[in-house]
């Protein structure tokens, strides 16, 4: 069984930092890098990458994009400031030498996502096809990070208590050992990261998504929201 605490090796090696690393990171959607971001703008420059060929239908796909676009520039405005009142407090001021958030838009390739789903098609949420998920969209980081010379990468995926943090971390080390690009171990949920996300999302009115993002979860989302439904009517009627 591995009992690693994930959050504890990321705090450590911040404790360790000697300079501004670049971080190549994946991005799931805007609520879940709202938290991320804010914790580690003031350790790395980051540039965002959001590729997510899992999401579907194009329209939400679009949608959560423009989320995280308008997220990071609200971000890159607040950051640079010390807010008593808000959230954002948590975190302090930003180095003077540090960069502006950058992002990338990630190319739209549902068919790449279809294609590693075969066979997996009727598997629930939280299993071997979300696994085979996290690491296509974890090595298009990997790749991108190794290829343009970033220090680090990671992904917000652990920030959500329904992804297995353990899944993602073990992927990002194999990434690491077959690539040569570092990855950034992290369970963004710890310390209360999801709970902030929750806080920051609010603070800046994202749009925040009922379902993973893919066909099938959105299939199975919408069957636990009949079911529901149906029990609170059998409730009523009682």
């Amino acid at each position: 069984m591995n009992n690693r605490n994930y959050q504890k090796e990321l705090e450590k090696l911040l404790e360790g930092l000697t300079y501004r690393p670049s971080l190549l990171l994946h991005s799931c959607c805007g609520p879940c890098s709202s938290y991320v971001l804010s914790y580690l703008n003031k350790y790395f420059d980051i540039t965002v990458l959001y590729y997510n060929p899992n999401i579907y239908p194009r329209e939400e796909f679009d949608k959560r994009t423009e989320e995280q676009i308008r997220l990071i520039k609200a971000l890159n405005q607040d950051l640079r400031q010390i807010n008593p009142d808000g959230i954002l407090n948590k975190f302090g001021p930003l180095p003077k030498n540090a960069a502006d958030i950058k992002f990338i838009p990630g190319r739209y390739e549902p068919e790449k996502f279809f294609e590693m789903a075969k066979g997996l098609e009727e598997l629930k949420e939280g299993g071997e096809r979300c696994f085979k998920c996290y690491e296509l969209r974890m090595r298009e980081a990997a790749v991108y990070a190794y290829t343009q010379g970033y220090d680090y990468f990671t992904t917000t995926l652990s920030i959500s208590p329904l992804k297995n943090a353990q899944k993602i971390n073990e992927i990002g080390e194999r990434l690491w050992k077959e690539l040569g690009i570092k990855h950034l171990p992290a369970d963004f949920k710890k310390r209360d990261g999801y709970l902030i996300s929750c806080g920051l999302c609010k603070k800046y009115g994202l749009y925040r998504q009922d379902y993973c993002g893919c066909i099938f979860s959105r299939r199975e989302r919408e069957v636990q929201k009949r079911m529901k439904e149906a029990e609170a009517e059998n409730n009523v009627s009682i």
